[in-house]
This record gives structure tokens, C-alpha cells and sequence, in this order.
């Protein structure tokens, strides 16, 4: 089947129950992979990949700190491999704890990280739809996390699965390690498979909003998406979709780095700004920024939980997320409003996702399978 948006769209609309389906047996191969001590021996954890798959990273550090309270960076994989690597800290043996994330498991770049991170010392966990795959073959566990074949798109699906697998990790560490009880860990993973049901009422409730708000913004060549904490990489992945979606150019910007950066950018003064806030600890920052947006023309977008009043009320358009979720799972649902409004921008600009592959744009043009990995430095 092509790539369209239309797929993209089907796939959004497919997320609460891919997650209630695939949730319990993703909980399971996550409780297998390391056994008790290996569990225990967690003294840092580094998690890293490329695009979606990094972006998962950046998403679940705050759950890795707070839930399993092991300190914890996400990295791209570059930066893992070529950069980090050679100096992580023996004071441990077989730390840090490496997840490298890749769908397909033959990012070069990822597989390159990993093992990287394995002849430093690292315990290397591949989180891969993929186990046979050349990243799984070099990690020493493997976290299957597999998507169910759909129509084909820009990630969406499998940036969930990715995501609640490294959610669902941080849940189990926190357990093991003893800062959850048994009973605070199964209602933590009670309120992330829960995020099905927040999502399926935030699609409701957005779907013909933003399809105006594409077709009215459709003449804007920018676009910059505003997130901190856990939803930077909401911001990050939703300017992903966008240029992946509409091949338009789009900036995921950190809420305070925004009024230091893009404040200053003048050729478009009504460039379409996504204020994504969950209402958590940026929640105060993010809203004093309404003030300095209109004065410089920009189109605010907010999404904000349902009935915000920090933001929202200065807001051109309002996105509501609807349902209470924590802000270490808010990524989780947070990302809608940019997934669905890249694929109506799709459509409304007549664009297909990945320009269809066609051309100077061939299906693995862009080397990121077929680089070459380095095995030392």
C-alpha cells in the first residue's frame, strides 16, 4: 500500500487500541529480559537511536529519574558511539545500562552505539521489532518490542511502542530496585495503558480543529513546535512528522531556549507556534511566553489539557488533551495534535509523506542503513 496521509491519519486513530493490545505482553518481555540482579546491579542508563527512536529517549529520561530513580541521559546514537562511549565510568561492572532503540534494528548508527557501549563495559539492550536484525545480533539482551503490520506512514505507531517500552522499563527498575512497591508499580502501568483511553477522547475532540487549522496554515513554509521536560521530545518529534508528513521545514524547540532563539526570527512573524504543555513543572514558563508571541505576530497553537486557562486563554487556537495524565507519560498523548496535524497539512498542501520515496528521495538514499560502522577509536 503507498504511503499516504491518509495512512497516517488511520494510524493515529489506531493508537488506543494498539496500545490496550499490545500492552501486557510488552509488559511481559520487559519483566524477562534482565533477570533480578542484573535488574539490581542498574546504576546508570543511557538510552539512545536516531530520529523516532532517540526522540523515545528524551521522552522517558524524567520516568527513568523519577520512577527508577537511576540517573539516566538520552543521546543520539552518534553522540553514543563516536563520543561517549569510550569514557563511561568501570567503576561498576556492566554499566551503564545502553538501550538502543530501532524499529527495524538496521540503523547503522544505533548498532554502531551499541556496540561501542559493549566493548566499553556497558550492559547492551537491543529495543528492536526486529530481534534477528543486525542491532539485535550485537546487543547482549534483546527487548522485542514488535509493531502489528498497518498502512504504511511516517512512525507513529511504532514510536508508541517504543516509548511505552521504555516506560514500561523504568516502571520495572523503580520495582526492583525497590523505590515502588508492587502495588505503586501495577497503578503506574495502570495509568500508561490507561493513556489508550485519554488519547481515543483527545482525537475526538481535536480531529476537525486541526484539520481547519492545517488547511488555514497551509501557505506558511515554518512551523516550530515549543515543549520542555519530557515533551521536548514531544516538540522534536512533532516537528519530525511534519517534515516527513508535508516536507515543510519545522523546529522542535525547548520552551526557555525558544525566547533566547526563534523569538528573534522575523520573515514569517505569523509562523504557526505549537505551545505543548501538560500543565507539569514548565507549565508557568510555557504560559509567560504568550505575552512575547503576540507581540511578534506568531499563530499560537495550544495544546494544553482540557480546560487550561495559563495558556489557552491567549492562545489562537486551542488543542485540548482531554483526561488527567501524568507528566512522565504525557508524551504519550501530548503527541497527537502533531501527528494529526502533519497529516491534514499533508493533504492540505497536496504533499505526500516521504515525497512517496520517489526519485532524488529513494527509499534509502539518505545512508542511514548503509554507513559504514566503526567497531573502535
Amino acid at each position: 500500500m503507498d504511503m499516504s496521509a491518509e495512512n497516517m491519519i488511520a494510524q493515529v486513530e489506531s493508537l488506543p487500541d494498539l496500545i490496550r493490545s499490545e500492552f501486557d505482553a510488552l509488559d511481559v518481555r520487559v519483566r524477562r529480559m534482565l533477570d533480578h540482579n542484573e535488574y539490581l546491579s542498574v546504576k546508570r542508563v543511557v538510552l539512545t537511536g536516531c530520529g523516532d527512536s532517540y526522540m523515545a529517549g528524551v521522552a522517558s529520561e524524567l520516568s527513568f529519574e523519577e520512577v527508577a530513580g537511576v540517573p539516566t541521559e538520552a543521546l543520539a546514537a552518534m553522540q553514543v558511539g563516536r563520543y561517549a562511549a569510550p569514557y563511561f565510568d568501570h567503576m561498576f561492572p556492566r554499566n551503564p545500562l545502553v538501550v538502543g532503540v530501532s524499529v527495524s534494528g538496521t540503523v547503522a548508527r544505533t548498532r554502531e552505539a551499541l556496540v561501542m557501549a559493549r566493548k566499553n563495559g556497558a550492559l547492551t539492550v537491543a529495543a528492536t521489532g526486529n530481534p534477528d536484525s543486525p542491532l539485535g545480533q550485537v546487543a547482549e539482551k534483546i527487548l522485542p518490542c514488535v509493531v502489528p503490520d498497518f498502512a504504511p506512514a511516517p512512525g507513529v505507531r511504532s514510536y508508541r511502542i517504543s516509548l511505552m517500552a521504555l516506560l514500561l522499563l523504568a516502571i520495572r527498575i523503580g520495582e526492583v530496585r525497590a523505590r515502588l512497591t508492587q502495588d505503586q508499580a501495577n497503578a503506574l502501568r495502570k495509568q500508561l495503558k490507561g493513556t489508550a483511553d485519554s488519547i481515543e477522547a483527545t482525537i475526538a475532540a481535536i480531529r476537525e480543529p486541526v484539520k481547519k487549522l492545517a488547511e488555514a496554515t497551509a501557505k506558511h513554509r515554518h512551523f516550530v513546535f515549543v515543549g520542555d521536560g519530557p515533551n521536548l521530545a514531544t516538540a522534536l518529534f512533532s516537528a519530525a512528522k511534519l517534515m516527513e508528513a508535508a516536507g515543510r521545514h519545522a523546529d522542535g524547540q525547548d520552551t526557555e531556549e525558544w525566547a533566547h532563539l526563534q523569538y528573534f526570527v522575523n520573515e514569517d512573524p505569523a509562523t504557526p507556534t505549537f505551545l505543548i504543555s501538560p500543565g507539569g513543572r514548565g507549565h508557568g514558563r510555557a504560559a509567560e511566553l504568550i505575552e512575547p508571541m503576540r507581540r511578534i505576530g506568531r499563530t499560537i497553537v495550544a495544546v494544553v489539557p482540557q480546560g487550561d486557562t495559563a495558556i489557552a486563554g491567549g492562545a489562537d487556537v486551542v488543542l485540548p488533551v482531554v483526561g488527567d495524565v501524568p507528566e512522565i507519560f504525557s508524551p504519550m498523548v501530548y503527541a497527537v495534535a502533531g501527528e494529526l496535524y502533519s497529516a491534514y497539512l499533508s493533504l492540505a498542501i497536496g504533499e505526500p509523506p516521504f515525497r512517496r520515496f520517489n526519485g532524488v528521495y529513494e527509499d534509502g538514499g539518505n545512508t542511514i542503513k548503509t554507513s559504514q560502522v566503526i567497531e573502535g577509536l
